[in-house]
């Protein structure tokens, strides 16, 4: 998965073309709060594609801005089933376990919705 990146520091304009590999997991540390949205949806539904179940998104413990980023967006995506806290093992408060919905699910819900 690819996803175009865009840098303002310095007053000029660069791009940069990150590759993700899709696993299980995704941590957030190195993006910005405002990349965070964009880079879930692909990521979720490229997690879909694979038939991934469930997913962990470690986002840090910090201030909780991150985290409040993630379950905003997880609470509106029509790809996910559930979400919770990781448990202790998994990253406690700095992780959250997102709850896939099946492909066919999603569809069927964009149908009656």
């Amino acid at each position: 998965m690819e996803f175009l990146k865009i840098d303002f520091r310095y007053s000029e304009l660069r791009f940069m073309i990150l590759k993700i590999p899709i696993e299980d997991w995704i941590d957030l540390h190195t993006f910005s709060p405002r990349e965070i949205p964009s880079l879930l949806e692909d990521y979720l539904l490229e997690c879909q594609k694979k038939g991934f179940q469930e997913v962990r998104i470690i986002h840090g413990k910090g201030k909780g801005v991150q985290m409040n980023i993630v379950h905003s967006f997880l609470k509106k995506s029509p790809l996910i089933e559930s979400y919770q806290l990781a448990p202790p093992g998994a990253g406690s408060w700095g992780a959250t376990i997102a709850y896939l919905k099946k492909p066919e699910e999603v569809k069927a819900g964009m149908k009656n919705g």
